[in-house]
């Protein structure tokens, strides 16, 4: 059998709860926000997070990981304390500007903030380069001055590379908008890993979501021209409000059910 073409590929994904996934692209194994803690209460510095289900696998599971995506560094439904461990032991964990800094204390060189559209040529082992791009993406409703002082700076990841199919990982993105300029770079793409559930929480944005609803996540496929979307970040946590049923409602209502991709689960 001939191989697919690149536009085609398949990009092998594993979802094990939450916002956290592996998948392998171009030779290399990319870990989205890893949250290996247990279920339990996890107050910070915003709302109390509340986890309702553990991981489908443990960090000594994993294997090799070559590169982390983290979205943001602030958050403990985003990185927990076992993910942060884990960051010790990665070659490297890119994420926002202000995460870089952060993770600098305790990482060195091995952690390294993107700005908008900055890229980051990652080796293949096979030759030639991963080029992961930083790209937008807004934490809540609103423009980004007024939403990040409130809940922090984020980040998108685009993946290209020669005959590569285009890999988006979004991140805790809320904003259409931010996806359009995203699509109007790069799209179409060819599989785009969303970070979904609707999580909202009273007394902040007026209850507004802060990452895509369903609705919107639909919409975001439509945007990006995907040909297939892995959902992340929709169960597993009391704040997301939406989950596998209102995703699969919500792309059968927008006629795009044929692009939901639920991933390799543990």
């Amino acid at each position: 059998m001939s191989a697919l073409p690149a536009t085609t590929a398949t990009v092998p994904v594993r979802v094990f709860g939450g916002p956290t996934a592996l998948f392998e692209y171009g030779g290399l194994r990319f870990l989205t926000d890893p949250t290996f803690d247990g279920p339990g209460d996890y107050p910070g510095d915003g709302p109390p997070l509340t986890k309702t289900a553990p991981s489908t696998i443990g960090p000594a599971d994993l294997g090799d990981v070559d590169v982390v995506l983290l979205s943001h560094d602030e958050h403990p439904d985003n990185l927990d304390t076992a993910g942060r461990a884990l960051l010790t032991g990665i070659p490297l964990t890119l994420t926002t500007p202000g995460g870089g800094e952060r993770l600098h204390e305790s990482l060195g060189d091995k952690a390294k903030g993107l700005a908008d559209w900055e890229s980051v040529d990652v080796e293949r082992p096979d030759g030639g380069t991963v080029t992961v791009t930083g790209v937008p993406a807004i934490h809540g409703p609103g423009p980004r001055e007024e939403v990040e002082p409130i809940a922090g700076q984020v980040v998108g990841f685009v993946l290209t590379g020669e005959g590569l199919p285009t890999v988006y990982v979004s991140g805790d993105n809320a904003s259409l908008e931010a996806v359009r300029e995203i699509a109007g770079r790069f799209g179409p793409v060819d599989t785009a890993v969303l970070f979904a559930g609707a999580p909202r929480f009273h007394g902040l944005f007026d209850n507004q979501v802060i990452v895509l609803d369903s609705a919107m996540a639909a919409e975001a496929t439509r945007i990006l021209g995907a040909r297939r979307v892995v959902p992340v970040h929709y169960d597993s946590w009391a704040h997301f409000t939406e989950g596998h049923d209102e995703l699969e409602a919500a792309f059968a209502a927008a006629g795009l059910a044929d692009r939901l991709d639920w991933g390799g689960r543990g």
